[in-house]
């Protein structure tokens, strides 16, 4: 069990289980602290937008405005450079927004919160289903 002071990178996918009630995400977006970017709170909006409308998708993304972090052009060559490089280790292929968030949650020394299988065995990574 996670502490209070543990801090995670939110990856859409955990975002929008804690969203759809996966009680599993509970403790680590109410009880510990995150951070994401916007390029994952555009991937949320787009989500609840699809199901949901415009107006609660406006809601979440201001709910969540909270948690982010900018990054800078060596970020976005480090986490190209990591997405290559995992393609190429015969991964599956992560899209531009996880490589990022992966990568900037190595950078900063947390973990990279997740579901997504494609991220299961990889270092520093809290995966929950």
């Amino acid at each position: 069990m996670t502490t209070s002071t543990t801090r995670y990178f939110y990856d859409s996918y955990a975002v929008i289980e804690y969203l759809n009630g996966n009680q599993k995400y509970r403790h680590y977006i109410e009880d510990a602290d995150g951070v994401l970017t916007k390029l994952n709170l555009m991937e949320v909006y787009f989500r609840i937008l699809k199901i949901n409308g415009p107006g609660a998708a406006k809601d979440t993304v201001n709910s969540f405005s909270k948690y982010l972090i900018d990054f800078d052009l060596t970020a976005i060559a480090g986490a190209m450079k990591l997405r290559l490089g995992l393609m190429n280790k015969k991964h599956l292929d992560i899209s531009c927004a996880d490589a990022l968030g992966y990568f900037l949650a190595k950078k900063l020394e947390i973990k990279f919160l997740t579901g997504d299988g494609a991220f299961r065995h990889l270092e520093n990574v809290e995966f929950i289903r």
